[in-house]
């Protein structure tokens, strides 16, 4: 007999219980005009995901409870469609990570996570008591099972499930995405679900969370670990899957996009759900006729549209022509509001100020920060103002060796491309114009300055950003020593110099805004290194 089985690829907002719970139902309905006996959401579907601290307060768990009664009393018509919704349950003095079973009106049954991730990002143990009670279900002689998210990352929950009986394991998750890591899920439910005589279906959340993107790329394996399906990258999805016993039948499989066209949805879709889950009306930006600032201007017009985004370039007396003329190129190119707002009588009015405090002293790198802050002084008075966020626009490498400025670059509200490594930024500037041609050639080609001073690039303080973003990501993804970064290939110089600036900016890092999160381990909730340490390697 056929089961038919939907996997409804979701964006949930944090807190959002009513209009999760109007989704949740909006995605059921659709599935259930389509024959559906099975309706599978992510992992705490219903409240999003994480909710972090929201699940110390027992006034969230009891409105979660409230809602997810009135959720399966409106989905009752809904005649023998199982839907499947992640919520946090608490009974007694325990906290539960749980998926339910909404059927005919009531919970039918509900499954409690066994696994809690406490690594990375996540911090699951704060919050949750593991349980150890499988739940299995019958559909049409088809006996179907849950387990969620990093259950199947082990063997232990799985194999109860099949000790229960299940042919089909249904696994609501909420896997942040990072480079890479389609092919790590896929790789896990083979050798953990798949290998116990399971087909298993991974239903994936999709949207922007803070620093996290959650990418969908739901998918079905049969038990053999074949792929019978799979959903869309960054988007909203909604697919049925027949299953012929605990076999799935071929369904949609959505082809996997290049690594570059994979970020840069994930960026697009970060500075869209940041900016309209918190209800910003726009976004600002400094432009400066280099590559960073390019390439977010040109992912927030593809996030927000033309019409939400504006571009400021603030020229100093150290501001090249070419700049002005690359900046003004790039913006009519892609049509958002752009003014010219010059800095210069403002930078003269910090120097009178202080020539008294600096009278003998050479001028350095006060000078060039003063700058930068005037430009920071700037966005922040337009943001006020308007009501429009401040993106920033400083890259991974910078991040990682201070080379920005407290108060001035490193001013705003959203850091659109924090996680990106300065080479990453070249290839995705270069994939973006594939697609059109948005960004100026000679942004691509020149030489990266600040220009604060005369004939500055950024090469006058830092190595090349090839060898700086090697040794970043051996030191600071891959927790290198220096003596294995320096058997690798690179100068003991270079190695320690980089190295050095990392922990030496650690200050720089804790004050700067949240940003987007694409690698394994990025700047934010999963680097967490004292500022105040001795500890040298």
């Amino acid at each position: 007999m056929t089961v038919k089985v939907a996997i409804a690829q979701i964006n949930s907002t944090v807190g959002d219980l009513a209009g999760n719970s109007a989704k949740i139902a909006e995605f059921a309905r659709r599935a259930a005009a389509q024959g559906a006996d099975i309706v599978l959401t992510p992992e705490l579907s219903l409240v999003g995901y994480p909710p972090e601290d929201l699940l110390l307060r027992p006034s969230f768990y009891a409105k979660t409870a409230d809602t997810l009664a009135a959720l399966a009393a409106e989905l009752a018509d809904l005649q023998g469609v199982h839907v499947v919704v992640g919520h946090p349950l608490q009974e007694g003095d325990f906290r539960f990570n749980a998926a339910s079973v909404v059927l005919n009106g009531v919970i039918a049954g509900t499954y409690c996570k066994h696994e809690l991730p406490n690594t990375t990002v996540f911090d699951e143990k704060r919050y949750f008591d593991g349980a150890d009670r499988p739940l299995a279900f019958d559909v049409k002689g088809v006996r179907f099972g849950i387990n969620i998210c990093e259950d199947t990352w082990f063997t232990h929950a799985p194999a109860a499930a099949a000790e229960a009986g299940v042919q089909v394991l249904l696994v609501p998750n909420g896997s942040p995405y990072h480079l890479n890591k389609q092919h790590v899920r896929i790789a896990t439910m083979r050798d953990n679900v798949c290998s116990k005589d399971m087909s298993v279906v991974y239903a994936n959340l999709v949207g922007g969370q803070d620093e996290l993107i959650f990418d969908g790329n739901s998918f079905v394996l049969d038990q053999s670990g074949a792929v019978r399906a799979h959903l869309q990258h960054c988007v909203e999805d909604l697919q049925i899957v027949e299953f012929q016993g605990a076999q799935p039948v071929d369904a949609t499989i959505v082809e996997e996009l290049p690594q570059e066209a994979q970020i840069y949805q994930a960026l697009v879709l970060g500075v869209r759900d940041y900016i309209g889950k918190n209800g910003f009306p726009g976004a600002l930006l400094g432009l400066s006729g280099g590559v960073d600032s390019a390439l977010v201007l040109a992912i927030a017009v593809d996030a927000l549209g033309a019409d939400k985004v504006r571009a400021v370039m603030m020229p100093s007396p150290y501001t090249a022509d070419i700049s002005l003329t690359d900046s003004r190129d790039m913006v009519a190119r892609i049509g958002v509001r752009y003014d010219e707002i010059g800095i210069g009588d403002c930078f003269d009015a910090f120097n009178r100020t202080l020539a008294e405090e600096f009278k003998g002293l050479k001028p350095d790198t006060t000078e060039e920060n003063i700058q930068a802050r005037i430009r920071g002084t700037i966005m922040m008075a337009l943001s006020n103002k308007y009501g429009a966020i401040v993106l920033t626009t400083g890259n991974k490498s910078e991040m990682a060796v201070g080379y920005c400025t407290l108060y001035g670059d490193m001013a705003g509200g959203f850091a659109v491309i924090k996680d990106i490594a300065k080479t990453l930024v070249y290839r995705l500037c270069r994939y973006r114009n594939s697609v059109s041609d948005v960004i100026p050639e000679r942004i691509l080609t020149r030489a990266p300055s600040a220009e604060l001073r005369p004939d500055q690039t950024d090469q006058d303080s830092l190595p090349e950003y090839d060898i700086l973003d090697g040794i970043m990501q051996l030191y600071m993804e891959e927790n290198r020593s220096r003596a294995e970064i320096v058997a690798a290939g690179y100068s003991e110089e270079d190695v320690n110099r980089v190295t050095h600036l990392i922990k030496l900016n650690e200050y720089k890092r804790r004050q700067a805004p949240v940003g987007i999160r694409i690698t394994h381990r990025a700047f934010g909730r999963d680097w967490r290194y004292p500022i105040t340490s001795k500890y040298r390697d």
